[in-house]
């Protein structure tokens, strides 16, 4: 195992399943100061704030713009389903790049590894801002696109669930859930700041003046982001846990041809014998994945088209609700964070989950109503009970259910075939299940199911909190 000691002790372990207990430092793992700490904290908070300001940026020119630049066609029906359909590449991507850089991640650390995602993600998302129109270069266009897109999906991939793998094994134990939280608060900032860039476009530039140049700047603009992101990762310390393996030997994970040959520490063998993963440790950690984001495609996604087609509300409204939600999000996510820390990860599981499920369908009997208050509230609770409050415990839950040995590829790939298989088809099936039978319960009724999903891996599920993250076996 490889050390570097520093100046104040932050990485420690305490008796796994008691988040009460008081944790003790551990002699055997590297220790990281406040600073170390906080430069994990902001990692991990700029590259989920890139992803998602990637994934407004994309959204909102899909909708403006990108139908008439980069697809010809008579039927601007059909070139706003290839926007859509560009958009949706990405996604293919994710749980490849979740698998590749993951299980690079779990053999040569996770700082190497994000820096890498960082920069391809970023890097892809400011070259769409410099990509030829259909007019220059014709069929060629929608293919960089497609490209971009391609590489965007396959850094982000293993985003998230590293930032999350990271900041869960460089707090201290008593912190894991308010640092880990940090994460999911990335979210908003990266959906607040490129709704906020484009806002302003509208506001300032005709429409002909965003069709030539003006769509650029943002993507183009998000250099900033991820030149400050990469800037605070290459000054960042590799995780303590991750050093404190007992595979691994300067700095990467020794393979089984070492060990046969005894170059190897002699745990190394016992740590590379440890079983990788269980039924259950996938089965609950896809099963709540599942259900927050199942709940994400239904009020993220669904629920504000639903209001605007279904319910005729004014069309400002519905971003309104997004931006009151957001708000009161950053609110939210740190609360839950540090109740999580204070009475366990499977406690307020438990909590959130059901009060997701009993909310539901109130909730949408207010949206229903159309009136400009009840829709805030009814969407607010919605939203920060059903996706925020479970975003908050997920990023750091997660890599707490996976063993040492594959934290990082079993933490995003099983996030990302959860999310493709949620987050794909449920706005899909929703809107055809209510204009089939014109009714709004259906709405209700998914959101219950995707809620009842997460209680039942919560109850189902072992407490994580506090466990030593240093061992390589599966929590359950």
């Amino acid at each position: 195992m490889s050390t570097s000691p520093t100046d104040a002790p932050l990485a420690r372990s305490a008796t796994p399943g008691d988040p009460a207990v008081d944790p003790t430092p551990d002699a055997t793992q590297p220790v990281r100061s406040v600073g170390d700490l906080v430069r994990a904290a902001v990692s991990g908070w700029l590259g989920t704030a890139l992803e998602f300001m990637d994934f407004q940026l994309y959204s909102l020119a899909a909708a403006l713009v990108f139908s008439q630049l980069f697809f010809a066609t008579s039927d601007p029906g059909m070139a706003v389903i290839g926007a859509m359909a560009t958009y949706g590449v990405g996604y293919v991507a994710r749980p490849v790049g979740a698998w590749y850089f993951g299980r690079m991640g779990d053999r040569i650390g996770r700082k190497k590894v994000l820096f890498y995602t960082i920069v391809l993600m970023g890097s892809a998302t400011t070259l769409i801002g410099v990509l030829p129109t259909y007019g220059q270069v014709g069929l060629l266009a929608p293919a960089l696109l497609v490209l971009l897109r391609l590489l965007q999906g396959f850094g982000a991939g293993a985003e998230i669930s590293g930032a999350g793998v990271m900041l869960s094994e460089y707090a201290p134990v008593r912190r894991r859930g308010l640092v880990a939280s940090l994460v999911a608060l990335g979210t908003n900032c990266g959906t607040l700041f490129a709704s906020a860039i484009w806002a302003v476009l509208l506001v300032v530039v005709t429409e002909q003046q965003l069709l030539d140049w003006a769509w650029r700047v943002p993507f183009i603009a998000s250099a900033l982001v991820m030149v400050f992101a990469v800037w605070v990762r290459l000054n960042l310390k590799e995780s303590p846990v991750f050093e404190a393996r007992d595979d691994v030997v300067d700095g990467e994970a020794v393979g089984h041809e070492e060990i046969a040959a005894g170059e190897a520490p002699a745990e190394a063998a016992e740590f590379k014998e440890a079983p990788s993963l269980t039924v259950k440790s996938v089965a609950v950690a896809f099963l709540l994945r599942f259900g927050q984001a199942g709940n994400s495609g239904m009020i993220q996604t669904y629920l504000i088209t639903f209001m605007t087609v279904f319910l005729l509300l004014d069309k400002q409204l519905s971003t309104e609700v997004v931006i009151i939600s957001s708000l009161v999000a950053f609110v939210t996510v740190p609360v839950v964070g540090l109740l999580g820390d204070k009475y366990g990860r499977k406690t307020m599981y438990t909590i959130m989950s059901a009060a997701g499920l009993v909310a539901a369908l109130p909730c949408v009997l207010l949206i229903v109503s159309g009136q400009t208050w009840q829709v805030i509230v009814g969407y607010v609770v919605l939203h920060n009970l059903g996706v925020m409050s479970l975003a908050s415990m997920e990023n750091l839950t997660l890599p707490e259910i996976f063993g040492a040995k594959n934290r990082y590829q079993a933490t995003g790939v099983v996030r990302e075939v959860a999310a493709i298989v949620a987050t794909g088809a449920t706005p899909v099936i929703a809107a055809a299940i209510v204009s089939a039978t014109g009714s709004w319960i259906p709405v209700a009724v998914i959101i219950m199911f995707f809620s009842g999903c997460a209680l039942f891996a919560a109850i189902w599920m072992k407490e994580v909190a506090g466990r030593d993250l240093t061992d390589p076996n599966p929590a359950m």
